[in-house]
């Protein structure tokens, strides 16, 4: 593992157990530096601020092992993304609730905004709108996985997804009906 990597993971780790203990705005630079132990130089050799970090987790944790290929559906990239989550609860939770330029919520909307627009293309024919229905989900999905995260005990993976696929298909199928009215 080249040192860069090594450096990365290691704040990173820092990071994810300082998320544990306190709100991400009570971090500072310094504290993810001391807690492992190296200098401010490091980290900003790596990452620009706080936020390019938490992003950097998620994209090398969960984002670089997603294999479209190899996934039956998006329901299943779903899934994996619950799991995930519910198993890095403490940190998702606190990453979730910053907003704002940079953050990890504005990265994550960007990120879901291709899996929401394929679910979109397959719920709802008409091509008009699909724009705002893809910011809906979006807004929707965020809003839920944050409300799920902070619940405690959180429900299992499963039910939540289930219930959330519930939902969708109850209102693509209310929307279908209304069309057709």
């Amino acid at each position: 593992m080249p040192d860069s990597t090594i450096t990365k993971n290691a704040l990173a780790q820092s990071m994810k157990k300082l998320m544990a203990q306190k709100p991400f705005a009570k971090i500072c630079i310094a504290d993810i530096c001391e807690a492992c132990g190296m200098n401010r130089k490091s980290f900003y050799y790596h990452f620009r601020d706080k936020y390019e970090l938490v992003n950097w987790i998620f994209q090398t944790e969960f984002v670089s092992g997603i294999r479209p290929e190899a996934l039956k559906s998006e329901w299943e990239l779903l899934d994996d993304l619950c799991r995930y989550f519910h198993a890095e609860k403490e940190f998702y939770r606190n990453a979730l609730q910053v907003e704002g330029q940079n953050s990890f919520r504005e990265y994550f909307f960007e990120v879901m905004q291709p899996v929401v627009l394929y679910l979109v293309r397959e719920l709802f024919s008409d091509s008009t709108g699909k724009d705002y229905y893809v910011t809906f989900f979006c807004d929707g999905y965020l809003a839920v996985i944050l409300r799920w995260l902070r619940k405690d005990p959180t429900i299992p993976p499963d039910e939540f997804l289930r219930d959330l696929h519930g939902i969708m298909m109850a209102l693509a199928k209310k929307a279908l009906r209304d069309d057709g009215e």
